[in-house]
């Protein structure tokens, strides 16, 4: 199994490290919440940058990138720009999405990308090819809010991303009860088993998924989302929260 290593932070290794988003509409907000997830001290800030009021003004995307830099020092960003069809903000369309991850990866501001893996598949090979010519990371997702799927189309559906080329394959998957949640759980042990060379991130939503954001470390699932005020999915904890449960875990194993 290979590590990601972004900065000072090696993804893939012990405790699940810990990647706080930031949800802010204005600059302002978003440079707001930068310092206080500095504060907490996050293993990796997550700007979700569909919630930006002039994301599709790529000036002010560069400027607010240069300042969240400024604001988080060496704490690794991530952008992503969530597609309405996968729960996020805003509708884009395919050519602009391209283009959007493309120049943020150039700007030498962050460190990783989100590509969602099912945009198409020249979409995202497109974007891996010009983030990593960056030496930018990239996180290859998929969510799906209504269901979890079948154990063997999750397992698929993180070796489709693995195969992309993308250094990081997530997935997010909402479930119905309980059992859907082992489905994830098992899904993840099987990936990470048999066929992962490189990190994942897996988890169930809500707060009968709750359990797999805490439990990466026994399954194979290498980071997990905290909150630190708006949460950005269902079934974020608070970070200190989170930090507490991961140690304990790790402590155990």
């Amino acid at each position: 199994m290979n590590t990601v290593v972004v900065r000072n932070v090696k993804i893939g290794e012990g405790i699940p490290k810990i990647c706080v988003p930031i949800v802010g509409i204005t600059r302002e907000e978003i440079l707001e919440s930068g310092k206080n997830i500095g504060a907490i001290g996050a293993d990796v800030v997550e700007w979700r940058a569909d919630w930006f009021e002039d994301v599709f003004v790529f000036e002010k995307v560069e400027e607010t990138a240069k300042e969240l830099r400024n604001v988080l020092g060496d704490t690794p960003i991530l952008f992503t720009f969530r597609t309405a069809k996968e729960g996020g903000e805003k509708a884009i369309e395919k050519q602009a999405y391209v283009e959007l991850n493309q120049k943020a990866a150039k700007t030498g501001y962050i460190d990783m990308v989100d590509v969602e893996a099912f945009t198409g598949d020249d979409a995202v090979t497109a974007i891996v090819k010009a983030a990593h010519e960056c030496g930018v990371k990239v996180v290859a997702s998929n969510h799906d809010f209504h269901k979890t799927p079948a154990k063997e189309e999750i397992v698929s559906r993180l070796r489709k991303m693995q195969e992309s080329g993308a250094d990081i394959p997530k997935i997010a998957v909402m479930p119905q009860n309980k059992k859907d949640v082992l489905t994830l759980l098992a899904a993840t042990e099987e990936m990470y088993s048999e066929y992962a060379d490189r990190p994942i991130i897996t988890m169930s939503m809500a707060g009968t998924g709750v359990v797999s954001r805490l439990c990466g470390e026994v399954f194979g699932s290498a980071l997990t989302f905290g909150a630190a005020g708006k949460a950005s999915a269902p079934g974020q904890m608070g970070v200190e929260d989170l930090k507490t449960v991961l140690s304990l875990l790790h402590k155990s194993l």
